[in-house]
């Protein structure tokens, strides 16, 4: 319960809408599987990003003090693969795109981690965890390798193994090598074994490098408690990562988190969208085709739990309803001298109470604006004014309010510039118009090369020059 409002979230270890009801009243605990940074972020990496700074805007909005921790996995088979086959130090590497990844980030206004771990600043939480669980039982060593036992915990009266999932034990594959010494071939490696090359960090066990599950378990109740309001990551990590997690921590003896919220994938010509796929689209490439806040508006407008089939034309047609939010906003500023923030109405809060419903929740905001817009129409600009301040208090929980600090300059300074261009680029047609009516054929290619250089394109019509930005 959020005061006198019950937010329900699906939770997928049940497969049912839950009440939120957090641990601490007052407060709520948020971990998100951050980024593995070894390659440029494109969209499908921050829709998570996206969805789950929504959810915590609205938690906020809703006076609860967020504890938001997003880790980054800096240690990973594929992040040393891409090191070593680049000639790359493994710790440049990543620390090169985790620079991308929080620019990328800001960007779009994520608003920051309470605290951003990365896994190799925990080994010591990660040894203490693989400790727990030799106690109890379910973890074992070979050969400076530690594996977490899948059967003892499928066996064992507690036992929850395939519960985030819903497959069964004999039907999963982790997707790890079989190893000499292992107990069953489900069991995945909790340590692994320093190999040459490659870093390696001291244990009880021998030097080596931890395994990619174990990490998640380790930072998120380090900082957040054994037990945990919200878990979130892409659908892609339901299993094996988060099945893992889950089982080691309970293995371990902590409860963990009492929901798990995943979003589902960013999609392009109905294929997932991944590198091996060579569909990616990086985050620097979209930002030349719209502008910062359009791309966070377009990432965040279908539901979470949705897919989000990519398009260009998509993308412009979410560009153009933000848009038409901005215009109405900043329409209604120019007239009364401001807007304040005001209160979002009762159909924006019953959408986002019932599991984040983005999509209705926009479509009350565009009604919102035309209504505002007939409230300009009619002269009535006290009616606009308070319209205007319904949407802002609505736009500011999806993170895209117009007039926010974030955004506002941003606006104005584009603005600027492309009225700045504007008159630059108008004076050169002007120039070459002239050229060309007087044949002088040298001046007016020399234009249109500057501004071909100036990556401008231009278009000769019936109704004289046009230009826009090249792509």
């Amino acid at each position: 319960m959020l005061g006198s409002v019950t937010f329900r979230i699906f939770d997928t270890a049940t497969r049912e809408l839950r009440d939120f009801q957090p641990i601490r009243e007052g407060h709520a605990s948020i971990y998100l599987c951050g980024a593995t940074p070894q390659a440029m972020p494109h969209i499908g990496h921050v829709r998570s990003g996206v969805a789950f700074d929504i959810l915590r805007r609205w938690l906020v909005a809703q006076g609860l003090d967020v504890a938001f921790v997003r880790n980054v996995t800096d240690i990973d088979d594929k992040i040393l693969t891409k090191a070593a086959e680049h000639g790359r130090p493994w710790w440049e590497w990543v620390s090169t795109y985790e620079r991308e990844f929080t620019w990328a980030y800001d960007q779009l206004g994520l608003m920051p981690p309470s605290v951003e771990p990365r896994a190799t600043g925990h080994v010591t939480q990660m040894v203490t965890y693989m400790q727990r669980l030799m106690d109890n039982g379910y973890a074992y060593e070979v050969d400076g390798n530690v594996y977490f036992d899948v059967t003892a915990w499928a066996k064992a009266e507690e036992g929850d193994y395939g519960s985030l999932s819903g497959n069964r034990v004999e039907d999963m594959e982790q997707g790890e090598p079989d190893s000499p010494g292992k107990r069953g071939p489900h069991d995945f490696a909790l340590w692994k074994s320093a190999k040459p090359g490659e870093p390696a960090w001291p244990t009880p066990w021998g030097e080596g490098r931890p395994g990619w599950h174990l990490e998640c378990s380790a930072m998120a109740t380090y900082y957040l408690g054994g037990e945990f309001d919200i878990h979130c990551g892409g659908l892609d990590l339901q299993f094996p990562h988060h099945e893992n997690e889950i089982a080691q921590s309970h293995a371990a003896g902590d409860g963990f988190a009492n929901y798990w919220m995943h979003n589902h994938w960013v999609t392009m010509s109905g294929e997932k969208m991944s590198k091996s796929l060579g569909n990616v689209l990086s985050v620097p490439h979209i930002l030349k085709q719209v502008r910062p806040v359009e791309l966070r508006y377009y990432l965040g407008s279908a539901h979470y739990r949705s897919v989000l089939e990519y398009s260009e034309q998509a993308l412009q047609e979410a560009a153009a309803g933000y848009r038409r939010i901005e215009s109405f906003v900043r329409r209604v500023a120019d007239k009364a001298g401001g807007v304040e923030v005001g209160e979002w109405t009762d159909a924006f809060a019953d959408a986002m109470n019932e599991d984040l419903a983005v999509p209705r929740a926009l479509a009350e905001i565009h009604n919102v604006v035309r209504a505002g817009n007939q409230s300009l129409a009619d002269g009535d600009l006290p009616g606009a004014v308070e319209k205007a301040g319904q949407v802002r208090a609505m736009a500011a929980v999806l993170g895209v309010d117009p007039l926010s600090e974030k955004w506002a300059q941003a606006g104005r300074d584009d603005d600027r510039a492309m009225h700045a261009l504007g008159v630059l680029v108008d004076h050169e047609l002007e120039t070459r118009t002239r050229a060309r009516q007087e044949k002088d054929w040298a001046t007016a290619d020399g234009v249109r090369d500057r501004l071909t250089e100036a990556g401008i394109e231009v278009t000769d019509t019936a109704d004289g020059a046009k230009w826009s930005l090249a792509d």
